[in-house]
C-alpha cells in the first residue's frame, strides 16, 4: 500500500466523524485491524477503514453493541453468508428492544405511582426517597405481593 493511498488517524477520525480515541480502541478490542505504520511510527490506514468506521457507527443507532457488531462485520465479510444470518441478528435485536421498551415502561409507571404519592408538603419525610432505601424495597415488594 502506498503512502499515497492511506490516511493518517485525524484524517480517518474527522472523514468518519469520530475521535481518535475511539479509532485507538476499535483496534485494541479488534474490530478494525492494526494498521500499517511509517517508520516513524505514524498509523498508515487504508481508505476502506472510513467506511468501516460509518458502519459501525450506523449500526451503534440501530442499538447494536460492538460484540454484535463484530459479528455483523465478520458476515459482512464473509461472501458466504447468508441473507438469513444477517436477518436472524437483526430479528434478535428487535426482540432485545421490545424488552428494553417494555422494561422502560414498567419503570415510568412506577416512577408515575412514586411521584403521585408526593405532595411535598414541607416534611422532611419523602416518599420518592424511601421507597429507593435499601430496607424500604422488599417492605415495598411484599406489600405490593399481598395485594
Amino acid at each position: 500500500m502506498s503512502r499515497q493511498n492511506t490516511l493518517r488517524i485525524g484524517e480517518v477520525a474527522t472523514q468518519a466523524g469520530v475521535n481518535i480515541e475511539t479509532l485507538r480502541y476499535y483496534e485494541r478490542r479488534g474490530i478494525l485491524e492494526e494498521p500499517a505504520r511509517t517508520r516513524s511510527g505514524y498509523r498508515q490506514y487504508p481508505p476502506e477503514t472510513i467506511r468501516v468506521i460509518r458502519f459501525i457507527k450506523r449500526a451503534q443507532d440501530l442499538g447494536f453493541t460492538l460484540g454484535e457488531i463484530e459479528d455483523l462485520l465478520r458476515l459482512r465479510e464473509d461472501r458466504t453468508t447468508s441473507r438469513a444470518d444477517v436477518r436472524s441478528l437483526a430479528e434478535t435485536k428487535i426482540k432485545d428492544i421490545e424488552e428494553k421498551v417494555r422494561r422502560l415502561r414498567a419503570m415510568r409507571k412506577a416512577l408515575g405511582i412514586l411521584l403521585d404519592t408526593c405532595v411535598c408538603n414541607g416534611t422532611r419525610e419523602c416518599p420518592i426517597l424511601e421507597a429507593l432505601n435499601d430496607d424500604a424495597a422488599p417492605r415495598r415488594r411484599r406489600n405490593h405481593a399481598a395485594h
